[in-house]
């Protein structure tokens, strides 16, 4: 599915990304865990075109990626979450998760997307009026995850779904992530928090000063103690 091959990354000639390589195979969900400022930002933008590598090598289902704009990466079926939540506020929770209805047409109908997204997000279908504006943090990031959804994509790219929400709604967000998996969509999902990182989890990466530490499982990580104090103490 998707395939990041050494790819180096500077910016204003300080290098962000060393030879950073991940695959998220089929139907996988995968986790790139690092610190702030850790890299896992810039290589989230880097394969949705808004960074462009000075080497390396970015494919979906074997088609290179490099070159393309956001726009035409989103239209080969990558769906995108920022780690701001960018919510479009003078729309309703409803515009928001019909906007790339109106510009990606699939095999699945507008109608059917969209009930898709309040499934996976039952608590967002009683917002369906309410202003983007008007929104919790928490609700902002069911949004902007159920607008990604709302592409038929391909593959999920979902940056710090959980990063500064309160513990309460953070179960909502994992529930939310793991029924889109079950939908059998490939995810590639950042993450500070190495204690967020659920069980079914198929992957996982460590990012460390924009170089890949570890490639491998959650349980496997546990047993390795240098890298385990790097997630431990990642904020």
């Amino acid at each position: 599915m998707l395939s990041v091959q050494d790819i180096v990354v500077a910016i204003d000639r300080s290098p962000i990304l060393r030879k950073v390589s991940l695959e998220v195979g089929a139907g996988q969900i995968v986790y790139l865990v690092g610190r702030n400022g850790a890299g896992k930002s810039t290589t989230f933008r880097t394969i949705m075109g808004q960074r462009k590598p000075s080497s390396g090598g970015i494919t979906l289902g074997g088609q290179s990626l490099l070159g393309l704009r956001p726009y035409e990466i989103a239209r080969l079926g990558v769906g995108f979450a920022p780690e701001e939540s960018e919510v479009f506020g003078d729309l309703t929770v409803a515009e928001n998760i019909q906007m790339p209805t109106w510009t990606r047409t699939t095999a699945t109908s507008a109608a059917d997307r969209e009930a898709l997204a309040y499934k996976v997000f039952p608590k967002l279908e009683r917002y369906r009026e309410r202003g983007g504006q008007q929104l919790s943090g928490g609700e902002r990031k069911m949004v902007s995850i159920a607008r990604a959804l709302a592409i038929d994509p391909k593959l999920l790219l979902l940056d710090e779904p959980t990063e500064g929400l309160s513990p309460a709604i953070v179960p909502s967000i994992t529930e939310g992530i793991a029924s889109i998996r079950k939908l059998g969509h490939s995810i590639l999902i950042a993450e500070s928090n190495v204690h967020h990182v659920p069980e079914f989890a198929d992957r996982l990466y460590v990012i460390e000063r924009g170089e890949v530490i570890y490639d491998g499982s959650l349980e496997n990580l546990r047993r390795d103690p240098a890298v385990a104090r790097v997630v431990d103490g990642a904020a």
